[in-house]
């Protein structure tokens, strides 16, 4: 006798046209129900029975693998309550009476239904080659990657799988929630390659590869995203800012120090003026990337903004020391941020604090080339700019332009509070220490008097070797910096042909603890006779 399969009413929230996989499994979940309901037995689910909530049955032939079919018809079976069993109901099932014989035969049976096939389940993988993608360095890939991401997106907890041993050309597309499911894990272990002719970016597409609005997303692997930039820095090298602090930079001949030339491309063809971020996160909650290399993006690699709980460890991010703008991890508006244990060598900061930024905690990271950990640029076209909680240290950079630093344009307004920088070592850095309230990144800016104020920045445990300036910290004569501490602060210089200077301040006002080397004495004690409040700055306390 094939065994029952039972259908729910809806009275119970289940909807009536989808097959269970048996009456055992109903059992099993009311005694799991039951189970938590303090008093009761495994067998008041007889009760639930002969109460009547599961009157609508249906019966269903089950099958091996993915699909079921249904039958139509109703269960012969009756129930009925017999005798008292120490105060349990029991059911018990009666057999149905045979049909009569007499009954004319169907000449003609019904069709069968098509099986339609079920939804995937929890975890399910979707590999990139299932879709068509060919992985072969030259074959565009873009619409394989969309489709999986298509159906891995309806799933939650599910893969998408980019696997290892192949190379996949994919252009500029958008991993799109909001609807996606929780939890999606995007296991890269093989390579994604950018494009590199203008026809496939457009003309100001501003990302490469997109995530937006998902919420527990994890990358992980052993896998490479490969910006290929280099025909983006060659072609637009003149056009991209510079930081003013290499105007500091005067070799001892009186030669002007420049950058070694961008790494040249063979590729043709005159690339968009706007470059692309390698890989940007948007509006997006509790996102992990871990175990990947990022490397030679146009511009910046990594990006996370409008995002709340962000986690970055072992990871690499490569590009020369000489290509413009590319940041190694730049974050703004972000909130909830830890990255630590993570090898980051760029052409500008190896991590970029924008605006918006709070409770963020980075450790344990090698820095070099670059242009060190900054916060800002801040301010910019009269903006407001508000940052607050952030914590640096355990920080090895070589070879760095700056160390630790935080730049802002004049004009603008807000603060930034809460700083710490800890446990900083520097080797042959230019500028170790740097606070630049005046900062330009074009041949002349306009002066003004409003700033983004700074306030309870910390520089603790700084050691190590610098090649032009151990110390520069020049605040806003309107908004003067308050509550600047030195703790613990050993820099030695390394003559490398520069021009070198003393420590320097303006309008810098905080506490010296312990002896500097070298000594730092133009840090003003206390606070200044024009302070200011932070109540005053526009930014949340």
């Amino acid at each position: 006798m094939p065994a029952l399969m039972v259908m729910a009413s809806h009275s119970i929230g289940i909807p009536t046209r989808h097959c269970l996989s048996g009456i055992q499994v109903i059992l099993r979940q009311e005694k799991t129900r039951l189970k938590s309901d303090r008093g009761q037995s495994f067998f008041g689910v007889s009760g639930f029975f002969a109460s009547g909530a599961y009157t609508n049955l249906e019966t269903c032939n089950g099958r091996r693998g993915k699909h079921w079919r249904h039958t139509r018809g109703t269960l012969s079976s009756l129930y009925k309550k017999k005798g008292n069993n120490h105060g349990h109901q029991v059911i018990t099932v009666e057999k149905s009476k045979p049909k009569s014989k007499s009954k004319t035969k169907q000449k003609h049976p019904l069709p069968t239904p098509e099986e339609p096939l079920a939804p995937p389940q929890k975890g399910s993988k979707f590999n990139v080659l299932d879709y068509g993608a060919q992985g072969d360095g030259a074959s565009d890939d873009t619409k394989a990657f969309q489709a999986a991401w298509a159906d891995a997106c309806k799933v939650e907890a599910s893969t998408m799988i980019v696997p290892s041993g192949y190379e996949f050309l994919v252009g500029p597309i958008s991993f799109a929630g909001p609807y996606c499911q929780r939890n999606i894990l995007f296991q890269l272990d093989g390579t994604i390659i950018a494009p590199t002719y203008a026809k496939a970016w457009g003309k100001s597409l501003l990302q490469w590869l997109e995530f937006t609005k998902l919420v527990g997303l994890t990358i992980k692997g052993k896998g490479t995203i490969d910006g290929r930039g280099s025909v983006w820095w060659t072609n637009s090298v003149l056009d991209d800012p510079i930081d003013n602090e290499e105007q500091l930079v005067i070799s001892l001949d009186n030669i002007t120090v420049t950058e070694n030339p961008p790494v040249s491309s063979s590729m043709d063809g005159k690339m968009p003026s706007t470059k692309p971020t390698a890989l940007r996160f948007y509006g997006s909650f509790n996102v992990t990337v871990t175990g990947i290399t990022i490397q030679n993006s146009p511009q910046c690699h990594l990006k996370f903004d409008s995002c709340d709980g962000v986690l970055v460890y072992s990871l690499s991010i490569s590009s020369p020391g000489d290509s413009p703008n590319t940041d190694g991890i730049h974050l703004q508006n972000s909130k909830n941020v830890l990255i630590h244990t993570t090898d980051l060598a760029c052409g500008d900061d190896c991590i970029s604090i924008q605006t918006g930024c709070t409770d963020v905690y980075v450790h344990d990271v090698n820095c070099g080339p670059g242009h060190g950990i900054s916060i800002g640029s801040l301010g910019k076209d009269g903006t407001t700019a508000c940052v607050s909680n952030i914590t640096v240290r355990d920080i090895n950079m070589h070879n760095t332009m700056t160390g630790v630093r935080i730049k802002t344009w004049q004009g603008g307004s807000g603060s930034v509070q809460g700083v710490l920088f800890s446990n900083i070592h520097v080797s042959e850095v230019e500028f170790p220490i740097m606070i630049d309230q005046y900062y330009c990144d074009h041949s002349s800016c306009t002066n003004h008097t409003s700033a983004v104020a700074l306030s309870n920045i910390a520089y603790e445990n700084i050691r190590g070797t610098y090649t032009v300036k151990p110390v520069h910290v020049s605040c806003s004569d309107s908004k003067p910096c308050m509550d600047v501490r030195l703790t613990d602060i050993e820099l030695q210089p390394v003559p490398k042909g520069y021009h070198m200077y003393d420590p320097f301040c303006w309008q810098a006002f905080g506490e010296l603890y312990a002896p500097t080397v070298p000594e730092i004495s133009c840090l003003q004690q206390g606070a200044p006779s024009s302070s200011w409040s932070p109540d005053e700055t526009g930014c949340a306390a």
